[in-house]
């Protein structure tokens, strides 16, 4: 499946660009309530992960900073990947594996902690992008993004993740659709919340993309990549000379503009070579390229491999997906009503 179509707008702007090659969808997702003495040690997501509270309060200490950190009610983590972390009611409460009660519990919503006490009721939704979204993130996330709850993208991440959750418990027609394009929008709320924190972003291509000097180049080239465009007139659309705009492009996304045209494009054809049936040719063409063959040496020089050996090594994770698909199922049987530990309990 492509990308939903509401990122598609009549003028949709790079971000949006962006998000549409990047595949993101939900894996898996858990509730966890907690109450009394409790501490749960997670491993390193190894993908992106959001976690929201949306009860009660708890601490959050990630491997490598002594610091915890006071999670409240309506307050959103995203995890990058990289490190474990432990939530705890108290910080002196030895941890245990989160995985372990995680995988051994029956119910939709998991308890930590003592029985028959509810302080804390959270949710939390495993992401996976494909591999162009993959390195697209690992270049910008930082390890931990905390969004606290007056935040302007925190309620709404709140309330995505509730409809995550419960689209990947239920059986309902269209529940596969519905949760990718909640994937999309969470992982698109989780970017905004970060580009609205006005940091000092590593040069990249999100720091780029909050740039607003270069906006107008960058606009030109995620609108039309096929074209063959020349320095000189992404210069003209920054209103700019050509030198000090080159200079201002590679400061700000790490690389030359010509550079990052090429960059975009071969993420384009990952991403169409992944999910689409459209002939080599076609694709090449469709970027730009004159012929199949200038294409598919360009495309293999980035990638290692040509583009229809790309296509056909990136599709066969589609029998991991039938897996995939048989765990949710079979995670929704334990999840029905009778089986089901309600949030509220």
């Amino acid at each position: 499946m492509g990308a939903p179509p509401y990122l598609g707008s009549t003028n949709p702007d790079p971000l949006t660009h962006t998000l549409n090659v990047t595949g993101a969808r939900c894996v898996l997702a858990r509730g966890l309530t907690a109450g009394g003495d409790w501490a749960l040690r997670f491993p390193a997501p190894g993908r992106l992960k959001v976690h929201a509270v949306l009860r009660g309060v708890t601490w959050l200490t990630v491997d490598g900073d002594e610091r915890p950190v006071l999670l409240k009610s309506g307050d959103v983590v995203a995890f990058g990947g990289g490190l474990p972390y432990v939530l705890a009611a108290d910080t002196s409460v030895p941890p245990q594996d989160a995985l372990a009660l995680l995988g051994t519990s029956p119910h939709l919503f998991a308890h930590a902690g003592d029985e028959g006490i509810t302080d804390v009721v959270s949710v939390g939704a495993h992401f996976e992008l494909n591999t162009a979204g993959e390195d697209l993130l690992l270049q910008v996330l930082p390890p931990v993004i905390h969004l606290p709850r007056d935040g302007e993208e925190a309620p709404t991440l709140c309330w995505l993740l509730e409809q995550v959750l419960r689209e990947m418990s239920s059986d309902r027609p269209g529940s596969g659709n519905v949760t990718e394009y909640l994937s999309h929008m969470v992982f698109a709320h989780v970017l905004r919340a970060y580009l609205a924190r006005n940091e000092s972003f590593p040069a990249g291509w999100l720091r780029a993309l909050a740039d607003e000097r270069i906006a107008p180049a960058l606009h030109l080239m995620h609108t039309d990549p096929a074209r063959p465009w020349q320095l000189s007139e992404l210069a003209r659309a920054a209103a700019m000379s050509r030198s000090a705009f080159a200079r201002a492009f590679t400061s700000v996304a790490g690389v030359p503009p010509l550079t990052y045209l090429h960059q975009w494009r071969m993420r384009l054809a990952e991403h169409t070579l992944l999910h689409e049936d459209t002939p080599v040719s076609e694709l090449a063409l469709s970027l730009g390229y004159a012929s199949e063959s200038a294409f598919s040496h360009a495309f293999k020089r980035e990638n290692g491999v040509a583009p229809k050996r790309y296509r056909d090594t990136a599709r066969v994770p589609r029998d991991r997906d039938e897996v995939e698909r048989a765990v949710a199922a079979a995670f929704r049987k334990v999840c029905q009503p009778g089986g089901e530990h309600s949030a509220g309990r």
